[in-house]
């Protein structure tokens, strides 16, 4: 039976498109990598059964940073990467348990839950029948634990192929919940060739109610993409960079090199690390060219969010403690004498 959310009044993901922006946060793999609950390489959320509590504070720390939407964190929960790691016997426990702690913190603030799919490393083009089959079986059985856990839209992510992302819209519109498709391709196309405006035109005749960008890009490189995005499709469009400063020579943050030329991805990217200004400059641009869905993909942090819901012009739990340098002693408005001892660090 599925289970009731306590928000189930609330409007849903459409009824809140037509009133404004929504906010979401998937930032969940990078950031509890950098605490030390994920394995970097093989990226699965072992975390959810090993550690639910830090899962389930992750959320909380986006909700109160504006967040409207909670991502169950399956990313890489599917069956494929669980066989992987060799705990393929502990795949539904691991997704109904991170709907469950999505479902519990989304109750807590009138949010959102969302079930998550994504790229599944088993699509072959060359082998369309074979491989689409063993695709659709997993997204299948996630999205199916979605329903019964009360999930209100599935968000299927990250998606290289076009073929890939057909079979999640149409596995989630079999369901009958809300999909959002997103693709984060290494070019200005799909791996299987198709422009990304027009992966996105054909994901949307193919069911999904959202769909747009996410992931590889930073916030410079994704806005154009965007724009060229939401020329070609009528309905919603969602957008959820990488928080790093990527650059026409380096477009996506899995190419970026450090001054020494090694590869920065995954674990070298701090210097390249976007501000919490520019996590808000990028809201407000994305808003303006009628993207609807925004948030932050691997990397991102609930600085960014809050940063991206105060720049649309929202006061969240975590405003409270918005940074205010007018109290500083040295940089504050009454510095006075701190000012004068510490001029030469000032200048």
């Amino acid at each position: 039976m599925a289970r009731r959310s306590l928000a189930t009044d609330s409007p849903g993901l459409l009824e809140r498109l037509e009133a404004d922006v929504v906010l979401g946060a998937e930032g969940y793999l990078f950031e509890l990598e950098r605490r030390g609950y994920v394995k970097s390489g093989p990226f699965v959320p072992e975390v959810v059964l090993d550690h639910p509590e830090a899962v389930r504070e992750l959320h909380r720390e986006f909700l109160r940073a504006g967040a409207e939407v909670m991502v169950a964190f399956t990313y890489y929960g599917h069956r494929e990467k669980m066989r992987q790691i060799g705990r393929e016997a502990e795949l539904e426990p691991l997704n109904r348990n991170a709907l469950a702690i999505a479902r519990e913190v989304a109750d807590e603030g009138g949010a959102l839950l969302a079930g998550n799919i994504c790229n599944t490393w088993a699509y072959d083009p060359d082998d369309p029948a074979g491989s689409s089959s063993r695709v659709r079986e997993m997204y299948r059985e996630q999205v199916g634990w979605a329903v019964e856990e009360g999930a209100d839209l599935v968000i299927a992510e990250t998606n290289d192929y076009l073929g890939e992302a057909l079979i999640a819209a149409d596995v989630v519109r079999e369901a009958g919940l809300p999909c959002v498709v997103t693709f984060a391709s290494i070019s200005e196309t799909t791996v299987d060739g198709v422009p990304l405006e027009q992966a996105c035109e054909r994901a949307a005749a193919a069911g999904a109610e959202v769909v747009g960008l996410n992931c590889s890009r930073g916030p410079a490189t994704m806005l154009p993409l965007l724009e060229r995005v939401r020329s070609a499709v009528d309905c919603p469009v969602a957008a959820q960079p990488v928080p790093f400063r990527t650059t026409p020579e380096e477009p996506i943050f899995q190419a970026l090199r450090d001054a020494s030329g090694e590869r920065a991805f995954p674990l070298g990217l701090d210097p390249f690390t976007c501000t919490r200004s520019e996590l808000a400059e990028f809201a407000v641009a994305a808003r303006k060219l009628g993207v609807g869905y925004i948030g932050v993909c691997c990397g991102g942090a609930p600085h960014h969010v809050r940063a991206m819901a105060e720049a649309l012009g929202r006061t969240v739990p975590a405003t409270r403690y918005s940074p205010d340098m007018s109290l500083h002693p040295v940089l504050g408005d009454d510095a006075g004498v701190h000012a004068d001892r510490f001029a030469s660090w000032l200048d």
